[in-house]
């Protein structure tokens, strides 16, 4: 299919939602992006990575502003092909990525080939698997292999954001607990150790948790630490034997990656859960 770029950001809005890209499967998306910047927007500098296209100025700006958006999807639910409601200023687009984000990357297209002298030079990232494992995410990957293509004094994300500026962005840390016990029917519970109570410890600990709020640049940023599931057992009359915590970390750029691990209390919500292992184990 063909892009007209410099077609109405909705008109193009509509075309891109046109063309199913779920995660894994942006080929075809990806191909139409990057043929369309080489044929209408001569003036960039253009590569691709996989499913992820790169285009930038090179126009010796002193300062340079990054905008990237994703091309993927979720799974498609019964929402494509697009449809349209309602009319004019009312008008609504529907359909898999209208929002999240072809959107955002109809303006980045639109910009990048009706825009050919900007005032600051402008990275354009075009990126695949978002939606997914961050191990497939391709903004990692250009971080890992090509980080001068995101050098720049600002990044944009054109993310959803109903309209208006949302200043930084928080980093995330997943982390999984495990907790072990002793299978057992209900009706001789003391015979068995349960590994969802196991847990209860460290849920404590999540509970007490003190957030810090940090001030970057004029920008808040909440971190947070929290539970977020806890999965285990099976049938309603067996003690279960294995459980696992699921734990988010909430937290602000001025941490990096090692000074997250080291933060986050694993190690005392561990101990927490061993304990209580060990006394619920013990003869009673």
């Amino acid at each position: 299919m063909t892009l007209n770029l410099a077609a109405d950001p909705v008109e193009l809005t509509a075309a891109l939602v046109d063309v199913p890209s779920v995660s894994g499967d942006e080929d075809p998306l990806a191909t139409a992006v990057e043929t369309a910047l080489r044929e209408q927007a001569g003036h960039l500098e253009l590569t691709r990575s996989g499913n992820t296209v790169l285009a930038r100025t090179n126009l010796g700006r002193p300062t340079r502003v990054v905008l990237a958006g994703h091309l993927d999807t979720v799974p498609i639910n019964e929402n494509l092909p697009l449809r349209r409601t309602g009319s004019g200023a009312e008008e609504i687009l529907h359909g898999c990525g209208t929002v999240d984000m072809k959107g955002g990357d109809a303006v980045m297209l639109h910009s990048a080939a009706t825009v050919p002298n900007p005032a600051h030079d402008l990275t354009f990232v075009f990126y695949d698997c978002e939606e997914i494992d961050a191990a497939h995410n391709g903004r990692g990957r250009i971080e890992r292999e090509q980080p001068e293509w995101l050098a720049g004094d600002l990044a944009i994300v054109c993310e959803p954001s109903n309209a208006v500026v949302e200043a930084g962005c928080q980093g995330t840390m997943r982390i999984e607990l495990r907790s072990t016990g002793r299978r057992a029917h209900t009706a001789r519970g003391w015979m068995g150790s349960n590994a969802i109570h196991a847990l209860a410890g460290a849920l404590r600990t999540l509970e007490d948790y003190q957030a810090r709020v940090v001030e970057i640049d004029g920008c808040h940023y909440r971190e947070g630490l929290q539970a977020v599931s806890i999965s285990g057992g099976g049938q309603g009359n067996v003690v279960p034997d294995k459980a696992t915590l699921a734990i988010n970390f909430r937290l602000a750029p001025a941490r990096s990656a090692g000074q997250a691990e080291e933060h986050v209390p694993v190690a005392q919500i561990r101990r927490c859960a061993e304990v209580l292992t060990r006394f619920l184990d013990s003869p009673k």
